[in-house]
Order: structure tokens, then C-alpha cells, then sequence
């Protein structure tokens, strides 16, 4: 691909993943004499919900995978170059190769950043050894070899100490491998550890009582405050810090096998810049979607500072908010579209049942369903396995929109 030292387009997307090719294509169907630009640098696209069920070996890693040229809204540019910095003052992008590309108007949404690093001896035992993760496309299918293969002993799930991708992902895994054990005939010689930086099971505190019965059904000891820092693979041993009383303690947990879900952050490039608030993410205000600095750009997503679940759902709720929005602004009127932190997490509690999770800002349920969204349910996992992959891949990323009673967003 030649590498162009000047672009200019009239609206710039920074990121091609869920938020991106939903906001290209949205923008592209409503208005389509827009010049729009996508800077992304992978070749390759991710389905990620469906990487809890790879882990626990229901889904194919392939199907979760396709080309990131076939999802290109048809007249968008793709450049594909890593975002390196921001001149808002000037607006402008830089790209690592020193392309310099202007805009009229900018939706940023890169995505989480993975932070392996921060979890030492991690990245050098991944994959093996008992240690597994389904934060990677590579990784997931490993979990569902060190599940299937583990032959007893204690299992430990893990949940950091920073916004990650999927509040729920940590812990659907966790009850997928209670299953298998059982199947296999290894869980009444094994005992399962769901060691959480945070306070308890779940935000959001209509789900968390009937997953805490949950929990207990299934013989599951939740350990709180116990957030991982260090693996020692030669011991097997999982170091934590754990907060008690106002001080931190360090207790190391033996493993026969632990699922990490790794420490996650914007990318650095967006904390770097003058886009980020003082926590990093980009700093939107949580309604119109438009940065509280700069009102010709708008962001989405996982980078972003709305204060919601980082989700494919959440996007789904996001974009045409801020689609109406960004219209409205190139119209000089007024933006009165408002996201009310709409997100879903569809927890997978065991093969065959999912309790459908969702909430807006306030953590009030908001059920896409005349069911009880509390309850576990044959029904959703069939939404979860077939249903939302298909809307994904052919309604989301195509800019279509949803029937509210098929599903919110």
C-alpha cells in the first residue's frame, strides 16, 4: 500500500474494529456523498464475544475471524497505519509511517489496550502450563486444551483491577469450565477460585444476587480484593495483592490451572494525548458523545470515558447517537440525540444458558425481552451462539439498524 504523506478527509475514523465499521457504515447509509476515512492498521477483524465460548469449546476461533478489507464500507478509505498522535489545535493525524492527514471532524475509537506486561511472568508462560486466556484470538482455543485436558486440582479465574472488556467474560468462562469439569468427571477432586480485584460478583446489582446464587450452587468460592500481579510458573503459584482494612497484603494462591483476565487500559497514544482525560480515556461527555474540549470530535467504544460496560452491545446503543449527532453538528443544529448508557453482557452460566444482562447508566435493568432478564435461560444462549454473531457480521457492521423488540440498540 503507498504510503501518502498528506490526506485530507472530511470526517476521519481512528480505529476499524466494532465502533469504527459501524460508525463508517451508519454515516455512509444516512448521507452517502460523505468523504470518510478509516485509519486501522490490522488486516485481520474480530468477533470477540464469542471467545468465552471458544474457551470453553462451543464456538470455532475461525468464524470469529474475517478480513478487515471485506468490512470496509464501500467509498470509505481505508489507510492502514497505526495512529500515532493528535493536533487537535490543527486538526490533524499522524500516523507511525509520518502521514499527515486533516479532517473536518473525528470519531476516535481505537479500542482497550491489552496490558500483559503488568502481570509479570505472565506473557512467558501464556498458553501453557495451565495458564490460559481468552483476551487473544491465538489464546482462546488454549483454554479449551488445558480445560479439557485438567485432571483436578484448583482452578482460579481472575478479574483485574481496571476496566476491561466485558465485565461479565472473566466469570462466563468460569462456569463453562465448572460444567466440563463435571462432565469430565473431575469436579468433586477440584475447587474453583474466582479471585476479583473488585468488591463482589457483579456492578450491577440486579444481576449480581441471582449470580451469587449462582456461585453457591455451584460450589464456587469468590475471593474480593484479590487482584493478581505476579504468576510464577515454576511453582504454579499466583502472587496477589489484597486489599484488607485499608493496607494490602500479598497472598500467593497455588494453581493447577488459572484463567487471567489481564489488566486492560486506552492505548497509549490516547492517553498521550490532548484527547485523554486525566484517567486516560478519551474524554467524551457521556450523552451526545461529542469530547468536551474539542466539539468537532466524538468518540465510542472501549477508549472512551463514558462510564458503561466496554461492549459490542454498548457500541451497538453508541453509534447512532453519535452518527445523529456528528450530522447534526455539520448541520449547525443542535444535538439532541442522547445515549443513556445502554450496554448488555449476556452471561453464559453454563452450556445451554445465558441470563441476558442489561443496564444503562444508572444500572436500572433495561430488557430487551418481555422475560425476566434475571433468569438463566435456553433461549438466550441460543441469542448469544447464533443470534448475536449474525447480527453483528450482517445488520451491526453493515450500518442497518435493530428492531427494538428483536433487540435494544
Amino acid at each position: 500500500m503507498t504510503i501518502q504523506s498528506n490526506l485530507h478527509h472530511q470526517i476521519v475514523i481512528v480505529g476499524g474494529g466494532a465502533a469504527g465499521i459501524t460508525v463508517a457504515a451508519q454515516l455512509s447509509a444516512t448521507k452517502s456523498n460523505l468523504d470518510i476515512g478509516i485509519i486501522e492498521p490490522s488486516d485481520k477483524h474480530y468477533y470477540q464475544p464469542a471467545w468465552s465460548l471458544v474457551g470453553g469449546g462451543t464456538y470455532e476461533a475461525a468464524a470469529t475471524e474475517k478480513n478487515e478489507r471485506e468490512l470496509i464500507p464501500d467509498g470509505v478509505n481505508w489507510i492502514q497505519d497505526y495512529c500515532d498522535r493528535f493536533e487537535p489545535e490543527s486538526n490533524r493525524v499522524i500516523t507511525r509511517n509520518q502521514t499527515q492527514i486533516t479532517y473536518d471532524y473525528l470519531v476516535v475509537c481505537p479500542g482497550i489496550q491489552i496490558d500483559w506486561h503488568l502481570i509479570s511472568g505472565l506473557s512467558e508462560t501464556l498458553g501453557q502450563n495451565g495458564v490460559c486466556s481468552n483476551y487473544a484470538y491465538e489464546q482462546a482455543p488454549k483454554t479449551w486444551e488445558i480445560i479439557k485436558n485438567f485432571s483436578g486440582g484448583t482452578a482460579i479465574f481472575t478479574y483485574p483491577n481496571t476496566p476491561i472488556k466485558c465485565a461479565g467474560a472473566p466469570q462466563k468462562i468460569m462456569y463453562l469450565a465448572d460444567e466440563a469439569f463435571r462432565k469430565q468427571g473431575v469436579r468433586n477432586k477440584s475447587q474453583i477460585l474466582y479471585c476479583t480485584a473488585g468488591g463482589g460478583i457483579f456492578g450491577v446489582p440486579a444481576y449480581a444476587k441471582p449470580l451469587m446464587e449462582i456461585v453457591q450452587r455451584k460450589d464456587i468460592q469468590l475471593k474480593t480484593l484479590h487482584n493478581l500481579k505476579a504468576i510464577k510458573a515454576d511453582t504454579k503459584e499466583a502472587i496477589f495483592d489484597v486489599t484488607t482494612d485499608n493496607t494490602v497484603e500479598e497472598v500467593v494462591i497455588k494453581y493447577d490451572m488459572i484463567h487471567v483476565t489481564p489488566p486492560m487500559s486506552a492505548p497509549d497514544f490516547i492517553k498521550n494525548s490532548p484527547l485523554a482525560n486525566s484517567a486516560g480515556w478519551i474524554d467524551v461527555d457521556k450523552y451526545t458523545l461529542q469530547h468536551n474540549v474539542y466539539s468537532n470530535i466524538f468518540a465510542l467504544g472501549d477508549a472512551s470515558s463514558l462510564p458503561t460496560s466496554k461492549t459490542a452491545a454498548a457500541v451497538r446503543a453508541e453509534a447512532p447517537v453519535l452518527v445523529q449527532n456528528l450530522l447534526s453538528l455539520m448541520a449547525s443544529k443542535a444535538l439532541e440525540q442522547q445515549y443513556d448508557g445502554y450496554a448488555c453482557c449476556p452471561l453464559v452460566t453454563g452450556y445451554g444458558k445465558v441470563m441476558l444482562a442489561e443496564f444503562d447508566y444508572d444500572k436500572n435493568p433495561s430488557p430487551s425481552f418481555p422475560l425476566d432478564p434475571t433468569k438463566e435461560r435456553y433461549s438466550m444462549w441460543l441469542l448469544k451462539k447464533y443470534g448475536l454473531p449474525y447480527l453483528y457480521w450482517n445488520r451491526m457492521l453493515k450500518g442497518k439498524s435493530f428492531e427494538r423488540n428483536l433487540l435494544k440498540g
